[in-house]
């Protein structure tokens, strides 16, 4: 239960998150942030802290070359699959692998990683996971032509999401990418 949203402006990805520990009927704010930088990345996670964990402080991400894309559904991909499995979290289910959602920005682009390991990048320019995400994904929408910086979007993307969603909460973190070349 969870919320992170993010969006492409000026050749950066910004990520903004909640703060909410859920399981079951229980919330927990949590100190550790689902939003962080890593070199040139920028992740927002959603699924497990444990794969948050992963993802901050063990996942040695590959430096990107060549084509994007095929970069980060081969070498990225391939790369956070051994993290995943060698930190004993990623899940193996009639012989498909699982694991969880996140974002991930790179060099001026947005992607979403899903579950079942497929990168996804949307066309609008924004994207959110998370049970807030359609509320939050909404709020983006609505404030495209608005002219906002993107703190001021995220914010009040996770501001929708919190208010309508009882699985998502403050305080929200942020981070963002060094702008891309």
């Amino acid at each position: 239960m969870t919320v992170i949203v993010g969006l492409v402006h000026k050749n950066r990805v910004h990520l903004g998150g909640d703060s909410a520990g859920v399981a079951g009927l229980s919330i927990t704010v949590r100190r550790d942030a689902k939003v962080f930088r890593t070199g040139p990345y920028v992740m927002g996670f959603t699924t497990s802290f444990r794969m948050g964990q992963l993802l901050r402080y063990a996942f040695e991400a590959p430096h990107p070359s060549g084509d994007l894309d095929r970069f980060m559904v081969t070498k990225f991909i391939d790369s956070l699959r051994s993290c995943l499995k060698d930190g004993g979290w990623a899940r193996k289910d009639s012989e498909q692998e699982q694991a969880g959602t996140f974002l991930v920005g790179i060099a001026g682009r947005l992607y979403s990683i899903e579950s079942d390991y497929q990168v996804a990048e949307p066309t609008d320019q924004y994207a959110a996971v998370g049970c807030g995400d359609d509320l939050a994904l909404g709020a983006l929408h609505a404030t495209a032509a608005l002219g906002w910086k993107p703190r001021q979007r995220i914010t009040t993307a996770l501001e929708a999401a919190a208010y309508h969603s009882a699985g998502v909460t403050g305080p929200f973190t942020y981070a963002t990418t060094p702008k891309a070349d």
